[in-house]
């Protein structure tokens, strides 16, 4: 099984957030692979620019993370972008807009707290 966290697993992941369930801590482990897109950490440094997210660690160290924590980054293809296109308009967020088209491409299922992202694909899990 081949994981993309969202950017808000990610966070819990590497934060140890008591929001990380053990059902999915465990899906984590058990999987063969998992990503972490470089769209999340764009996403983050937005959001903390413009004051949306509280996460004191620093973007460096975040992308650091990802490596740090057994994570594969997911770069941002031409591919991807291309597919946010072809995408319905369930939701609005660029970024997870972002995610999805990364999921439907490589394929990988995505993992996400976020219930309205399920309308796209069976391959998102709402855990």
């Amino acid at each position: 099984m081949r994981l993309l966290l969202d950017t808000n697993i990610f966070l819990w992941c590497i934060l140890d957030d008591i929001k990380l369930s053990k059902k999915v801590r465990d899906m984590i482990l058990d999987a063969d692979e998992n990503y972490v897109s470089s769209a999340s950490i764009w996403e983050v440094a937005i959001k903390k620019s413009i004051g949306k997210l509280d996460n004191d660690d620093d973007i460096e160290n975040l992308a650091d993370a990802i490596s740090k924590s057994g994570f594969l980054e997911l770069p941002i293809t031409a591919k991807h972008a291309a597919a946010v296109h072809g995408l319905a308009y369930f939701h609005r967020d660029p970024f997870d807009r972002l995610l999805i088209a990364q999921a439907i491409t490589e394929p990988l299922i995505f993992l996400t707290a976020d219930k309205q992202l399920q309308e796209y694909s069976h391959l998102v899990k709402v855990v």
